[in-house]
């Protein structure tokens, strides 16, 4: 049984292993799409291949077959060209549901994939033929909160980014200068309207991707590459919107044990890949069940039925309430505040500290105390009940696999909108120094940085764009030396651009050096520290 094309031309045998087949003609789809696409996808892994291509899956299966996905790779090329070529752009789903039951379904909903590279012409080309047709309605992004960075700490141009904006158009890199230089190749083929549409975790994203791209186009009309027709074109949401959205479903790194289980049932090829840069990717992708996609309907040149694939359509006011209740109260702060902890107490998986009595004081300290009394309510869905399926559902899911290593990825890029959006909203209230389990979570943190665990072991890091300086400004902080902490936080501490506000203004920058304090008296202190705090 291998995952291609011909491979699934035998439903019996992959039937037999309980395996779902596309319910429609795959080839006949892909060809409507591929000859008018309507909808392209920037960052095609995991999450995108599992929830966004489902949702396609399902428009398919209803009725819409030309709504297959244009899938584009801006930064890692290992994933088109061992995941998606060598399998046909097939993925196979695999879901585990917290009872133990997992659902297996082939999906056939990617039409084609592009490596967006503009060194190799064929595939530039190609990509520049998607963003002139007039039939594209939708490009999506998944590419992460880091994805639409275009400075450093200190406020300057990442070098790549400088490098594309003093190149101008032709050979861009990173992906905000990649997609500035394809709407410029739509605006030269008739200024047709599009939504730009980001699905990453972070605050208010749709506005991050404006942003960055808008600063894009601005630094090239500076410097005479773009004329002011094209700045003007980007500049209006009613031709080019970025609509924001809310997006929710935990997709970990691809399971070994999920590999073997599919090897057993007769699937080929199942071997997980980790690419030259760092990419865990599969021809399998494994994720949890409970999902949810919030869009503002904003489509200037129309959209697909999104709600027939389970897309809560609505206002921008009610998508920023949606994702303001997931990204700073509900879910990933939790996230952010339990993994490093995770790290240090030996837990490898995220389900085995929810099972920790600290931990999940901690959790319900953050969600239930801190982030509940300020959260918004967006009407289409009810905080309580959400907070509530994470704790007790979702979170403790032993069957997901999800490691705390993985979620620990880009910390830096995280804690302001995790974080920082709830410190600043008690503010307002004026109670931001009662604050606990958020400082106990930044301070976990720090004391992850020095990568060392509880006992004092090295451990792993996970990947973390500031890691060097970061660490540079936690030099001399040593364990068993609380005094060693001094004033060394507050270049970190009071940095917005990492917390979008002085935690020192909130009342809390001495409370973190004191806990970081206690949590560097010794072996066990981390221990200590969430036992004396959280009982």
């Amino acid at each position: 049984m291998k995952l291609t094309l011909e491979g699934i031309r035998d439903r019996a045998a992959w039937e037999a292993a309980g395996i779902t087949l596309p319910s429609y003609d795959v080839e006949a789809a892909r060809q409507a799409s591929v000859a008018a696409p309507r909808w392209a996808h920037v960052g095609i892994g995991n999450i995108f291949r599992i929830f966004i291509g489902g949702i396609a899956e399902q428009l398919i299966a209803q009725g819409e077959p030309d709504v297959c996905i244009t899938c584009v790779e801006a930064f890692d090329f290992d994933v088109v060209e061992k995941i998606y070529r060598p399998y046909d752009n097939l993925v196979l789903g695999v879901t585990l549901h917290a009872d133990g039951k997992v659902d297996k379904s082939v999906r056939g909903s990617l039409a084609q994939a592009i490596e967006a590279n503009a060194t190799v012409a064929e595939e530039w080309e190609r990509l520049r033929k998607v963003f002139r047709a007039p039939s594209l309605q939708m490009v999506s992004f998944t590419i992460t909160e880091k994805g639409y960075a275009l400075r450093g700490i200190d406020g300057s141009y990442l070098p790549f980014v400088a490098a594309d904006i003093e190149a101008g158009l032709e050979r861009p890199t990173g992906a905000m200068a990649i997609v500035a230089s394809m709407l410029l190749e739509r605006y030269r083929a008739g200024a047709v309207p599009l939504a730009l549409v980001s699905m990453d975790n972070c605050s208010h994203n749709g506005e991050h991707l404006r942003e960055a791209v808008l600063e894009m186009v601005h630094a090239w009309a500076e410097r005479g590459y773009v004329d002011q027709g094209f700045v003007d074109y980007v500049s209006d949401e009613g031709r080019v919107a970025f609509p924001w959205t809310m997006i929710d479903k935990i997709t970990p790194r691809p399971s070994e044990d999920v590999a073997a289980a599919l090897t057993a049932d007769g699937v080929e090829g199942m071997d997980v890949v980790v690419t030259s840069k760092q990419t865990y990717i599969a021809p399998f992708v494994n994720a949890e069940g409970p999902q949810y996609l919030v869009v503002e309907d904003s489509f200037p040149n129309g959209r697909p039925a999104l709600e027939r694939g389970g897309v809560l359509l609505c206002d921008r006011e009610t998508v920023d309430k949606s994702e303001k209740m997931k990204v700073t109260v509900c879910l990933n702060p939790i996230h952010t505040a339990l993994c490093t902890y995770d790290c240090m107490l030996g837990y490898d998986l995220f389900a085995d500290g929810m099972a920790d009595p600290q931990l999940r004081a901690l959790a319900e300290l953050i969600g239930k105390v801190e982030g509940m009394a300020v959260v918004p309510n967006p009407g289409i869905l009810s905080p309580e009940a959400f907070l509530d399926e994470c704790l007790d559902e979702r979170f403790p899911n032993p069957y997901l696999g999800d490691t705390s290593l993985r979620i620990a990825t880009d910390i830096s890029q995280m804690v302001g909108i995790r974080f920082g959006i709830t410190v600043r909203s008690h503010m307002e209230r004026g109670d931001s120094a009662e604050l606990l389990g958020i400082p106990l979570a930044i301070a976990g943190w720090l004391r992850y940085l020095l990568a060392l665990d509880d006992e004092g072991k090295p451990m792993e890091l996970a990947p973390e764009p500031m890691l060097d300086e970061l660490q540079a400004a936690l030099a001399g902080i040593e364990l068993g030396k609380p005094e060693s902490v001094g004033d060394k936080l507050r270049p970190i501490l009071s940095n917005e651009r990492i917390f979008y506000v002085d935690l020192y203004e909130a009342g809390l920058g001495q409370k973190i050096e004191r806990l970081l304090a206690e949590e560097l008296a010794g072996p066990g202190a981390v221990r200590a520290t969430l036992v004396r705090y959280l009982g």
